[in-house]
């Protein structure tokens, strides 16, 4: 049986940590709220601290990216905290190490490594999957690996567990969004802005005709990301989505509190905590 921290304990029917968090939220009418931070920023020791203080503040799955020098996806923000990690020298063993770690407390919330193919190519997919299994990784969110190039990738990940989860963008085609959403498990995530993170305001009647037309497609859970930098975005985008992801607000935090690393978990926490109390009482 797993807790999926809204209260609820729900049998586990699936391999999935993801899918059954979905399902235990959806039956108790409320949307999950998705945290992304960079793992190592501004410096490793803080970011499992950071994790458990999420939760704690009502996060239901953490996205956590892996550092990269190149992360296109990415806006000023976020890049900034890619080298900020990189600095210290974090790679993607070390982030599969502080998963293990975040573990040792926590054995339900979901935990998604968002990042670019490089170096998981360079570790092996096999060599991959089995290690972030073994760490307790649910899913895997690889920006620059579109569902026609992952077959090998899905082929390691599967059996084990692990959730290969796709973005969808406001440009995406019909015939795109079923491609992709057949490939993908776990949940999509819809980009709810042209652009990289952090980079323009929300659309809220845009960004619920997009899902409603996802919907249409798919029985996939959808999260919506980009964007959301306030309770009430929060508030707004869970009445149509059934995820709210949230990153450069929280990263932005991060770098603020460079000089004071020991602020940056309860610092997270309050961000969460008023968009957690946002969505569930709009």
């Amino acid at each position: 049986m797993l807790f999926c921290h809204d209260g609820a304990s729900i049998e586990k029917n699936v391999m999935s940590r993801i899918s059954d968090c979905f399902t235990g939220l959806k039956a108790s009418g409320r949307q999950a709220l998705i945290p992304y931070i960079v793992a190592g920023d501004p410096e490793p020791g803080i970011t499992v601290k950071a994790m458990h203080a999420m939760v704690d503040a009502g996060a239901n799955i953490i996205e956590l990216g892996v550092p990269f020098s190149d992360p296109m996806a990415d806006g000023p923000v976020i890049a900034k905290a890619h080298e900020r990690a990189l600095v210290h020298g974090v790679s993607l063993t070390t982030v599969l190490a502080m998963v293990r770690e975040f573990r040792q407390k926590d054995a339900s919330t979901p935990v998604v490594l968002m990042g670019y193919l490089n170096p998981v190519e360079a570790m092996g997919y096999a060599v991959f999957a089995q290690v972030a299994a073994e760490a307790g990784v649910d899913g895997v969110l690889t920006v620059d690996l579109p569902p026609e190039e992952a077959t090998d990738l899905t082929r390691e990940l599967r059996p084990r567990g692990i959730d290969l989860i796709y973005l969808l963008a406001p440009t995406t085609t019909t015939e795109r969004i079923r491609l992709i959403t057949e490939a993908a498990s776990g949940y999509v995530y819809y980009v709810s802005l042209k652009g990289v993170t952090g980079a323009a305001s929300l659309d809220v009647p845009e960004v619920a005709g997009r899902v409603a037309a996802i919907r249409a497609i798919s029985d996939l859970p959808i999260g919506v990301g980009f964007g959301i930098k306030d309770a009430g975005a929060a508030a707004a985008v869970a009445a149509h989505a059934d995820g709210v992801v949230v990153g450069s607000v929280l990263v932005d935090q991060i770098s603020r509190l460079q000089g004071d690393v020991a602020a940056i978990p309860a610092a997270l926490a309050t961000i969460l905590q008023g968009m957690r109390n946002a969505m569930d009482h709009r």
